[in-house]
Formats: C-alpha cells, structure tokens, sequence
C-alpha cells in the first residue's frame, strides 16, 4: 500500500543534529496534565498516545521531521488485494521481558483494539479482521478499500499477549466504569523505554529497555515526566531548573522565557483544533429553565451561540495572538481542508440576539456548559470569557470546568450540554474527525467523540462513502463537502487551531511535531 502525498503534514520546526550518544541523561519534563491510563487502547488521549509511544511501538509510525510513514514494528507491506495487505513483521524484535514478538502479539492487539471497552475504534475503522500467516506475517483484511490504513496504524500499538493474558488484561479498561486492569497501570512493550514508577498525578519515571530493537539518537537512558496543573508553578519549575521541558508554557510567561539567556522557545501549529459542541439529542436539558425542549436543537440557536463570541477577541486577549481562529473542525494540515471551510460565520451580536427571538427566546436561556482546566491551552480562561459573550446575548451558560481524567469520561456519558474538546488528526485525513465528531453515533467507531450526538443523513452518507473511496480528487471533494455541512448546520462551534509553544533549557534539542508529542528516540541533552 503506498502512502498518498496529501498526508504529508507540516514538517518538523526545530532541526535536530544527528550525534552519537556519549553520556547517559535524565530528561525532565512537564505539562498541566497526567496522561489518563496506560491501557494503549482505553483512552484515545493525545498526551497519553505520545507518552505510549515511548514504551509501546506500532506497525508503522510517522517520520518526525517529514511526517510521512515510515517501518516500525513492520518492515514492508503490500496489497494482496484492494481489501488485503500484507505486513511483514521486523525479526529479533523483544518485548522489555526479553520474550520475542509474534505475528500472535500482533494479531491480539488489533483485534484488542476493535473491543467494545477500547475507544480506538476509530483507527480500525474499515478493518474486518487481522489473520496471522505465520510467525513473522500477518494480513490485514478490510471491509473495502482503505485509503488511509497506514494512517491509522500509526496508532495502533502492540502488546504481548502473553503478559495480557498472564495479567487478566485482555480486554481495554472501560474509561467510563472506576474498574482497573492491570495493565492500566502497568506496561510491557517493546518501545526504547519501560516504567520504573507510575503515581498518576505525582511523578512517571520511565528508563531504557534493554531489549530495545531500534537505533537510538538520543542520549536520555531516563525521563521524568511531572504533571504540574499550576502554570505559574509549572514555568518556575523550569527557570529554576527542577525541569528541563515544558509542553504547554503559560502564554503570558513566553515573553520572558524568550529573554531567559538559559532557555529558548520553539513554536509551532498543532493539527488540533479547539471548539465547542452541543447537546443535539435530548428532547429537555438538565439544569436549563426551559422545560419540554431543547433549545440546542435548533439550528438558529447554535448558529446565535457561534455568533456572539468575539473570536478576534479571543485571540488577542487571551491567547495573545498565539492561535489561528478557524471555521473549520480541521486544522489546515489535514487532507479536506480548504480556505473556503476555514471562513468563520461573521460575530454578530445583534444578529445572535435575532435569532435567538426568532427561535423562540427573547430572553435566552440557562446552560449547562463544561470545560476541562488543564487540558488545552487556556481552556479555562477561554471558556469564562465566552461565557461573558454568550452573557450579553442573554445566554446564561452556568460554566463548571474539571480535570482531564474526570472530564473525558464524564461527556462520553453524554453529561455535559455544552462542552469544549480540542481535537487532533493523527491521521492527517477529515475522515478521522467527521467519523469521530459528526458521524451519527454507531458502531466501528462512528460517532464515537460525537458527544453531541448531531445526526444529519447526508453527513452519514458522505463519511461513510469516504472510508471506502479510492478515486482521490473524487474523496478529497466528499471530505470538503462534509466540513462544509458542519458549517452550515452548526454542529459544532469552531474556535480556533492552537499554536504550541515548547519552551527549554538551551541545551535540550528536540523535534518539534505538528502532534504535540515528543519523539523519544530523537531527545538529546547535551
């Protein structure tokens, strides 16, 4: 199968020289969150997924400095036929106990993937079964044709089943039940590093694997990753040392980070895209004053919500110019996008204050509205300022913001009437998000992050035409079509693609990826 030059994203933003390690290092690093689970196919968690790919390797992973696919766990691949392909697995591979990897490994960990309790549906969407062929070959065999597999294995990573099996781990942990399986807290892979010490929201130590497979640039035989909420504390902790690293610096600290003759900044656009969903589906909305319906049903009344937030606004005062205000629910790296999808409907104040009379509401409505606090860049802050926005139309948004590990279960529970998510492309393809986000909920991974739970006919006949369809002009025009009806019919409330400053010691060199995350095997401390 080859790999289609539409998925080739923005290239890598620091450039990193190619030097022999000499003296073992410690990489200390922080950001505002703890990943969620070490299950590698729980939680669908862009912090959790780069931290996974440290202990846990996949088939297939992206080149960080050109992004496009490259052999990991499998050293080549062919179509047997439009619904097969053939995997060669990588020889002398070891999981960290020293026990070999085998077509077995592979085959019970995408298979894994496709359970009910796994939230990576998404990535196995168009897979009907993984059969092995023998020790070293597996098949992959699809429902039709699928342009985008490659993709989509990049994140789909391999464990043993041996150690699952041995440790009643078999099946994902259910991020939505308080259950734990071993393997939650526990991991086993054949990646460049393993666990020595996980207390989530304190400290995760992780330090080489021995029985790792691959060549290493880096000279870090141990990172040490601190979740720190507090972004003042957070920023300390790097100017006095006590970190190496910051994912996420505080926007309003960048400018001395900049001047700090110790420290440098690299920037760079995330694939992500920040924006605002809707409870589409319940006739009454819990805690709202209107009772026997749901005003965010009406196509009016979120096109009103879209309206009233002054995104320029937004982007001048509380991310400082350090965002991209977008109409889209995809970044520009992401094969669909167009400048024309990217057109944000106009602010309009009084244009909102219309519509919400003509849909029955002069005087607004009470809301429910959730955001995370230490997930995505200013989450908090922008969410109190939209509700002073949405305050002046006469919109009563009572916000209530939580943490990351109790926020994602709660909006999968459908708990939340208005939410914020930020979403990221792994695969760099719309058909990611539209199956996610606006396809009607469903099996296989459709809907699975439509917490809304928006429904529109042909929005479902465009995702699921495009999962299949290997004529590309003829996708690329249904992937456009679809971000287009998001637009139209306001299933979502777009705000902008986050721009991510990294901030450093001057002697940590790193590549900047348009997916946040950090490649382990490239980390130098010199």
């Amino acid at each position: 199968m080859k790999l289609h030059p539409f998925f080739i994203a923005a290239a890598a933003a620091a450039s990193f020289a190619v030097v022999p390690a000499v003296q073992a290092k410690t990489f200390k690093w922080s950001s505002a969150s703890d990943i969620p689970t070490f299950d590698i196919h729980s939680q669908n968690n862009a912090l959790g997924n780069g931290v996974h790919a440290a202990v846990y390797d996949s088939l297939v992973y992206y080149n960080s400095r050109t992004f496009k696919v490259e052999p990991q766990l499998a050293t080549s691949w062919r179509d047997v036929s439009p619904t097969q392909v053939r995997f060669t697995l990588r020889s002398g591979v070891k999981f960290s106990d020293g026990t070999p990897l085998t077509a077995d490994d592979v085959v019970f960990s995408l298979t894994r993937a496709t359970a009910k309790t796994s939230n990576y549906a998404v990535y196995t969407q168009g897979i009907d079964k993984v059969v092995k062929v023998n020790d070293s070959t597996v098949d992959i065999m699809m429902k039709g044709p699928n342009p985008v597999l490659l993709n989509q294995l990049t994140e789909l990573r391999i464990m043993s089943k041996a150690w699952a099996e041995k440790n009643k781990s078999t099946e994902p942990k259910d991020i939505r039940a308080k259950d734990e399986t071993f393997a939650h807290r526990n991991a086993m892979g054949t990646g460049p590093f393993m666990v020595k010490e996980w207390q989530p929201d304190q400290k995760l130590v992780l330090v080489s694997n021995p029985n790792y497979w691959g060549k290493n640039e880096s000279n870090v035989t141990e990172v040490v990753y601190t979740p720190i909420k507090s972004e003042a504390t957070r920023v300390a902790a790097l100017l006095s040392g006590e970190v190496d690293f910051v994912l996420d610096p505080s926007i309003q600290d960048l400018g001395r980070l900049r001047s700090t003759g110790n420290l440098k900044v690299i920037d760079g656009i995330e694939n992500r895209t920040i924006f605002f969903g809707m409870d589409q589906f319940r006739e009454e909305l819990p805690g709202s004053n209107i009772k026997g319906k749901n005003p965010l049903k009406d196509q009016r009344v979120r096109m009103a919500l879209y309206q009233a937030i002054d995104i320029s606004a937004i982007n001048r005062v509380t991310m400082r110019g350090l965002s991209q205000p977008t109409g889209a629910i995809v970044a520009p790296q992401v094969n669909g996008w167009t400048e024309g999808v990217h057109k944000r409907h106009p602010y309009d104040p009084e244009a909102s204050r219309k519509l919400l009379a003509q849909a029955g509401y002069p005087n607004g409505f009470e809301v429910d509205f959730a955001c995370p606090n230490n997930r995505y860049i200013n989450d908090e802050e922008i969410c109190q300022a939209v509700t002073a926005m949405w305050a002046r139309a006469g919109v009563k948004a009572k916000l209530r913001t939580l943490p990351l590990v109790t926020y994602f279960p709660m909006i999968q529970r459908y708990e939340a009437s208005i939410y914020m998510l930020g979403w990221g492309v792994p695969t760099f393809d719309a058909l990611y998000s539209l199956q996610s986000l606006v396809r009607s909920v469903g099996t296989g991974g459709d809907g699975n992050y439509n917490v809304g739970r928006y429904s529109n006919p042909r929005m479902d006949y465009i995702v699921d035409r495009v999962k299949v369809e290997t004529d590309l002009p003829v996708r690329n025009r249904l992937l456009t079509e679809a971000l287009q009806l998001s637009n139209d019919t306001v299933s979502h409330i777009p705000l902008h693609n986050q721009i991510i400053p990294w901030a450093m010691k001057k002697n940590i060199d790193v590549v900047h990826r348009a997916d946040n995350r950090l490649d382990w095997r490239l980390i130098k401390v010199n």
